[in-house]
């Protein structure tokens, strides 16, 4: 090997040799030695978040369950959990709650009214499986009064007019006018909400037929379909007063449900019937009846606002209605009055003589001639000829005077509409059984009818 060759590898060893042992102190230097006190370097140690799912658990109170197994104490908790038709989203909606809150004193006089019926109401809408918000519906109605009567001739809680009352079974006679009924005519408005419902398959769509009428309703639900409009409430073209109506369910719907949120008290309406109904198979005076339960005759006719007249006829075929603790009190009464055999009637009939005048029976029976027309519905249109039958008190009527101005009458004329607003309709009722309510107290009085005496 030629000496240039051999320097070059002796170079490239000691090269080599150098670089190992610069590799072997730095190794030393980076090991740590125990008898030199160090250590390795502590790892860092992220600490754990806490658990998502405990923080809620710490921080939300616990959501509030209802028991529906338990029925509650007071109605309208009842009522809001029954609440299952839509909400209706409309700017109208808050406009009709902000109407309804700028007058509480109103507010207060209906719910106040309401408490005689609504649970009879509300136990008829759970029977049927219907929304229970529908027992509301008086309120946009008739404010909760059964002798309401509009300018369209609609009459009652539920607003009926004649035409419709009589295809569906409500009768309406000079004695009465079922109408007025309390359990008649709730009977027919569920129907009718029933069977309209059926036919719309919206609760929207069968409210606004109640208000106008469902043949109205199915022209404006075509003309949308013919355009390829949407066919629901809120774009139906319709008449003011039923654009309005489904809203002022809604805001008072809103106001029920949470009456704390819109600083509304309302007084609790214990959960238990208010009335109950009793049977009867002849006629009765209404100053009897009203003694006979120990209540007022306010009282009694609030709850009977069907009858006309002093005297309640068997033909009516519709029972008394009284306050639930009341029914025993009528009993043991009618017992106690039907063993001194005293009649339940103190009224007559006087038939009109050839040639005898109003004027000259109202003298002979102690009343004046405007109380006889208003005791037996004369007016203007009425036929006033011999044969005509006319109710006249006998020595033992109870308080007759007082009485017939208390007794509800249906006007000869409607009372003139409000030109606030366009589209004012009359309504259409359902059918009704004529048969007692299922859940109401029944008891029966069985006893012929004897005939009215002739004088």
């Amino acid at each position: 090997m030629p000496p240039f060759r051999r320097l070059a590898l002796l170079l490239l060893l000691l090269t080599a040799s150098a670089h190992a042992e610069q590799a072997l102190q730095l190794t030393a230097e980076l090991t740590p030695n125990p008898t030199l006190g160090f250590a390795p370097a502590p790892s860092t140690v992220v600490p754990l978040l806490p658990d998502p799912s405990q923080e809620v658990r710490d921080e939300l109170p616990p959501i509030p369950t209802i028991d529906l197994t338990t029925p509650p104490d007071d109605l309208w908790q009842r009522m809001r959990n029954g609440f299952s038709m839509p909400d209706l989203d409309s700017p109208l909606v808050a406009d009709r709650q902000a109407w309804y809150l700028n007058r509480p004193d109103l507010l207060k006089r209906i719910f106040e009214r309401s408490r005689r019926y609504l649970h009879h109401i509300v136990s008829e809408l759970e029977k049927r499986g219907m929304p229970t918000e529908l027992a509301l519906l008086p309120v946009v109605e008739s404010s909760f009064n059964p002798l309401a009567y509009s300018s369209a001739r609609a009459l009652g809680m539920w607003q009926f007019i004649p035409a419709t009352g009589k295809t569906y079974k409500l009768q309406q006679n000079a004695w009465f006018d079922q109408r007025r009924d309390i359990v008649a005519s709730t009977g027919a408005a569920l129907d009718y909400l029933q069977t309209i419902y059926e036919m719309h398959g919206d609760w929207h769509l069968a409210l606004a037929s109640y208000n106008w009428g469902e043949n109205a309703v199915g022209r404006a639900v075509a003309k949308n379909q013919a355009r390829g409009l949407p066919t629901d409430y809120r774009n139906l073209k319709m008449p003011a007063e039923t654009a309005y109506y489904v809203p002022k369910l809604q805001a008072i719907k809103n106001i029920i449900a949470q009456p704390q949120l819109f600083g509304i008290t309302l007084d609790p309406i214990p959960n238990r019937p208010y009335f109950a109904t009793v049977e009867r198979s002849e006629n009765m005076d209404i100053a009897l009846a009203a003694r006979l339960a120990e209540i007022p005759v306010e009282e009694f006719i609030a709850l009977n606002p069907a009858y006309s007249r002093p005297v309640m006829p068997s033909a009516a075929n519709s029972p008394l209605v009284l306050p639930a603790d009341k029914v025993q009190t009528f009993l043991a009464n009618l017992q106690q009055h039907e063993a001194q055999d005293k009649p339940l009637t103190a009224w007559f009939t006087h038939s009109l003589k050839k040639g005898e005048k109003l004027e000259a029976v109202a003298k002979r029976y102690g009343l004046t001639l405007a109380r006889l027309k208003q005791l037996n519905g004369i007016n203007a249109k009425t036929k006033v000829a011999p044969g005509l039958g006319l109710l006249v008190p006998g020595k033992d009527a109870i308080g007759h005077e007082a009485l017939a101005a208390r007794l509800p009458q249906t006007p000869v004329a409607p009372p003139k509409a409000v030109k606030a607003k366009k589209g004012k309709a009359g309504k259409a009722v359902g059918k009704s059984t004529g048969k007692p309510k299922r859940g109401a107290i029944t008891v029966k009085i069985r006893k012929p009818a004897p005939k009215p005496k002739q004088r």
